[in-house]
């Protein structure tokens, strides 16, 4: 074992080899790190395969956390221990700390982010995505009108239902923006079938700028309104996210700061 120190030898260049050939980057990474506290704590061979192992097992679960994270789509990041959580809105400041096990996700249940822009609606949803990410869940971020756009698209190309599919299995969704774009009839029909396809079994996180009793005015037929916000408000968390916009208020502090 001692060669295996010397990056010249036949056995450091086999075992290069090896591990490439095997997709074994931590064991190559790691090998003359763990071989020096082999000797130095006096493990056996089976103790020096196990450790070697582990290493490799844990930098699969860190890069399979990022490629989660990666697949999510999140339009940018940001992590709840960035929030500053005594500016948030009562509703949303009292109930992040329930949304933080995640047993919102693990019992299928919706969280509905309702109020005025600036609250921190998108950044508790991104935030919550990217932490069901590193434990383990699959995630998927998309915009209400980004949505309904790649159902129309597949719809057309005749692929809805591979879609659907896929929408159907992920973990969590988070529709952000519901509320500034309106819909048609067609619009609405299937995005309701979309959603329809996770009410009870998956969860979707909803923001939107408007209030429930405001719907109508982005989806104009009333009985699909409806439907949609049993669906979507059917054993959901219902988030009153109105409050003054951070954006004013960093507007503010800056004002005050220039007198």
């Amino acid at each position: 074992m001692r060669r295996a120190m010397d990056h010249y030898t036949p056995e450091s260049e086999l075992i290069a080899k090896y591990t490439k050939e095997l997709k074994l980057p931590a064991v190559k990474d790691c090998l003359e790190d763990i071989i020096s506290e082999a000797r130095t704590h006096g493990w056996d061979h089976c103790q020096f395969l196990a450790e070697l192992l582990r290493k490799e097992v844990e930098q699969r679960y860190e890069n399979r956390k990022y490629m989660r994270i990666r697949k999510a789509s999140f339009p940018q990041m940001k992590y709840l221990q960035e929030l500053v959580r005594e500016d948030l809105p009562a509703d949303g400041r009292n109930l992040l700390p329930e949304f933080e096990t995640l047993n919102f996700i693990r019992e299928g249940r919706n969280i509905v982010m309702y109020g005025n822009p600036g609250t921190g609606k998108t950044h508790i949803a991104i935030g919550l995505g990217i932490k069901a990410c590193m434990e383990g869940f699959s995630v998927y971020f998309t915009t209400v009108p980004h949505l309904l756009t790649q159902i129309r698209e597949a719809k057309t190309d005749k692929t809805l239902q591979l879609l659907e599919g896929r929408f159907r299995k992920y973990d969590l969704v988070v529709c952000d923006e519901m509320g500034y774009v309106g819909f048609d009839k067609e619009g609405a029909e299937l995005l309701f079938n979309m959603i329809s396809t996770r009410t009870g079994t998956r969860a979707t996180i909803i923001t939107t700028n408007l209030p429930f009793t405001r719907w109508e005015e982005i989806i104009k037929d009333k009985v699909l309104c409806s439907a949609l916000v049993d669906r979507l408000c059917h054993k959901a968390f219902m988030v009153n996210m109105t409050g003054q916009s951070y954006r004013v208020r960093e507007t503010q502090k800056m004002l005050k700061n220039l007198e």
